[in-house]
C-alpha cells in the first residue's frame, strides 16, 4: 500500500512534532541558520580540496595533507545538514518534498558526494592521483571542476527552494 507524496506530506504535517515546530516562531529560522552555516563549512572545504587538485591552492603541499585537513569538514558536517534538513522537512513537508528545487538539490547532493567519494577512492588506490609534482593531472582537475560545479549548484538549488514554495 503505497502512499502518494501528497499523502506523506499531509501525514507529516499533522504530526505533533511538525505542529510544535510550526508554532515555535524561532525554531525554523534557527535551524535554517545552522543549516546554512554547515553548508558553508562543507562547500568551502570541498572547494579547498578542489582548488588544490587544480593547483591554485596549496600547490606546494601533498594532496594527502590537504585531504586530511579538509575532507573531514566535508563528511562530518553532513550529519548536521541531515539533522537540520529533516527538521525543516518535518516543519514544512510540502514546501520541501514536493518542491522541484528541493528534489534537484537532493540529486545534486548525491552526485557531489559520489564525486567526493570517487576522488577519495582514486587517491587511495593511487597516491599520485592529484599530485602536481608528477605533471598535469587532467583526471583530477576534471573531477575538481565537476565537484565545484555540483557544490555551487547545490547552493543555488537550496536557495531556489524558497521561490518554488
Amino acid at each position: 500500500m503505497a502512499l502518494t507524496l501528497n499523502e506523506i506530506c499531509v501525514w507529516i504535517d499533522q504530526t505533533a512534532l511538525s505542529q510544535a515546530i510550526q508554532v515555535t516562531k524561532w525554531a525554523v529560522p534557527t535551524v535554517q541558520t545552522i543549516h546554512i552555516l554547515a553548508i558553508a563549512v562543507v562547500a568551502s572545504s570541498a572547494l579547498m580540496v578542489d582548488l588544490r587538485l587544480i593547483g591554485v591552492f596549496w600547490a606546494n603541499r601533498p594532496i594527502k595533507d590537504v585531504m586530511s585537513r579538509f575532507l573531514p569538514l566535508v563528511w562530518w558536517p553532513l550529519l548536521i545538514l541531515l539533522a537540520t534538513g529533516v527538521i525543516m522537512i518535518i516543519a514544512e513537508p510540502a514546501r520541501s518534498l514536493k518542491n522541484p528545487a528541493f528534489q534537484l538539490k537532493m540529486l545534486l547532493l548525491i552526485a557531489a558526494l559520489t564525486v567526493t567519494g570517487l576522488f577519495q577512492f582514486l587517491q587511495r588506490r593511487n597516491a599520485a592521483f592529484g599530485d602536481l609534482r608528477s605533471g598535469p593531472r587532467p583526471a583530477a582537475a576534471s573531477l575538481a571542476l565537476v565537484s565545484m560545479l555540483l557544490w555551487s549548484s547545490i547552493i543555488f538549488a537550496g536557495r531556489w527552494i524558497a521561490y518554488y514554495a
